[in-house]
């Protein structure tokens, strides 16, 4: 009885491709970016990697050995998952971050809804989404060893030059996988290899390129579109994320039709969003409307003539599933509705904004009548280039210095905005107000988004009130609380992270008043 054949229907498919050696080559595809990465972070990325794909790893055998099932780790794709997801990962965070990213990834996208071949969106970019929400501050904090600067986007986004070449190589700031030539080298690899097809990431790049160019305001400045390729993981989103066969499209149309809304979201987040980096929002997102793409794009066998579904009172239904449209009706009107209110409401914006400056630059500066800008002060701020300024002092950044003049026209005082990167939750900007002689009058947040009753807390007069009237170098933050020193800062309680990123960008400030004004 065991030497009985297996009789099945047709249709029947021979191959030599299985499932792990399809995710071997994808694996292997990778090892240039991976090693790139590797050699321009060292140990942090090693960790990050190991971290990732090892808690990948062990959840999927858990769950499989939990839920009766047979041991699925041989097909390979929990390694590619977690090795995806930590290429997606600055090499600064910590290593509870990937652990939670790769325990997401892989138990709830993954083995929740029944598997390989199940999942709905890719299980890599579903865990960084998770990421991105749940510890935004920490996975888009990209310093390394100590040093941090803006990411070759985000300076974009500030109007910023960036090095096309630099981008290309991966010796910029950013994700360990950044290397985009490397990326590029091992997708192609895999095209040839039969692993992919073209469709999916041509649509994605050239859409891509031509909403930049269209909407990017440069026009079809190629240094600026090659720029905006070789940034944000757009490289790596077409040809190693969209292109996954379990939740992209079968058909070729569809695979078009699909890369284009990859491209295109893409290219709106870019432009119009807050956040330089969204492709993988956009992926998910149109990972989701798969099922409606694969529904309208699939062929009709020639000569076989469709019978319309009818519904439970004999009425004829459309083929389309009607709560889809009726999804994607509601997700059109509302994208069209915010976009419109975004461009009706920029410059009042802006114009709220710059108020908002002009008050926090008169609370800390309050005998000024008047506030105008030093051209040597100008220059020297535009000559740090958007860069973090110091060592000293985390990911501080200057924005902008300005000079108070009283009615006689004397100067009174100075006011430097400075942002630190080093916020709980983001960026924490504020206003230092700096009097003639180098004692610091006050400060005053434009910018502060952290946990309400604790970070928060550092907008209390109680917190800002340490720095007013002191005359020193540096400030020293305080955890243990009691300060009796001028220059000693008390933490605002359980908000440490807060409270330090303060003292950074009061200290980078006061260093720069004391390079460029004393």
């Amino acid at each position: 009885m065991s030497k009985l054949y297996n009789v099945s229907t047709s249709p029947h498919v021979r191959s030599r491709l299985t499932t792990g050696s399809v995710m071997l080559d994808v694996i292997l595809c990778l090892m240039p970016a991976t090693l790139m990465g590797i050699w321009h972070f060292r140990l942090q990325a090693v960790l990050v990697i190991l971290m990732s794909i090892v808690t990948a790893t062990l959840t999927e055998f858990v769950f499989d050995y939990i839920a009766g099932r047979e041991n699925t780790l041989k097909d390979g794709s929990v390694v590619l998952t977690g090795l995806l997801l930590a290429l997606c990962l600055p090499a600064s965070v910590p290593l509870y971050i990937p652990f939670a990213g790769a325990l997401f990834a892989i138990l709830v996208v993954k083995c929740f809804f029944g598997g390989l071949g199940h999942n709905f969106m890719n299980p890599a970019l579903g865990g960084r989404c998770f990421l991105l929400i749940s510890f935004s501050g920490i996975v888009t904090n990209y310093a390394v060893d100590g040093y941090s600067s803006a990411t070759p986007l985000a300076q974009m986004a500030e109007g910023t030059a960036v090095s096309v070449t630099q981008m290309l190589i991966g010796n910029t700031s950013g994700v360990i996988g950044n290397s985009v030539a490397a990326l590029f080298i091992g997708g192609l690899i895999l095209w040839a290899m039969g692993g992919i097809t073209f469709e999916i990431p041509v649509a994605t790049l050239v859409s891509f390129a031509a909403f930049v160019a269209i909407f990017g305001g440069q026009g079809f400045n190629p240094v600026f579109i090659l720029a905006h390729l070789a940034g944000g993981g757009i490289v790596m989103a077409a040809f190693f994320m969209a292109t996954d066969p379990v939740t992209s499209p079968v058909t070729s149309t569809g695979q078009l039709l699909y890369g284009i809304m990859i491209g295109v979201l893409s290219g709106v987040f870019r432009i119009f969003g807050s956040s330089a980096d969204s492709v993988s929002y956009a992926v998910v997102i149109s990972n989701m409307v798969v099922p409606l793409i694969d529904e309208i794009t699939v062929p009709v066998p020639y000569g076989l003539r469709k019978q319309k579904e009818e519904s439970a009172d004999g009425k004829k239904s459309f083929p389309i599933p009607k709560p889809a449209l009726i999804l994607f009706a509601i997700t059109l009107i509302a994208g069209v509705a915010l976009g419109g209110v975004y461009g009706m409401t920029k410059d009042t914006i802006e114009a709220q904004n710059l108020a908002a400056s002009a008050a926090s630059y008169q609370e800390v500066c309050p005998n000024a009548e008047s506030f105008g800008y030093d051209d040597a002060i100008t220059a020297a701020i535009e000559e740090l280039d958007g860069e973090v300024y110091g060592e000293d002092f985390g990911k501080a950044y200057i924005n902008d210095m300005v000079v108070g003049y009283d009615a006689s026209g004397n100067i009174v005082g100075y006011v430097i905005s400075a942002t630190s990167g080093d916020g709980y939750d983001g960026d924490i900007t504020l206003s230092i107000g700096i009097s003639t002689d180098g004692t610091v009058i006050g400060i005053s947040f434009t910018e502060l988004n952290e946990t309400a009753g604790m970070g928060m807390l550092c907008d209390e007069d109680s917190f800002k009130s340490q720095f007013a009237g002191v005359n020193t170098d540096k400030f020293i933050l305080n955890k243990s609380g009691g300060s009796t020193a001028d220059n000693e800062i008390d933490t605002v309680s359980g908000a440490s992270t807060s409270s330090g990123a303060v003292v950074n960008a009061v200290n980078a400030a006061l260093d720069f008043y004391a390079a460029n004004v004393q």
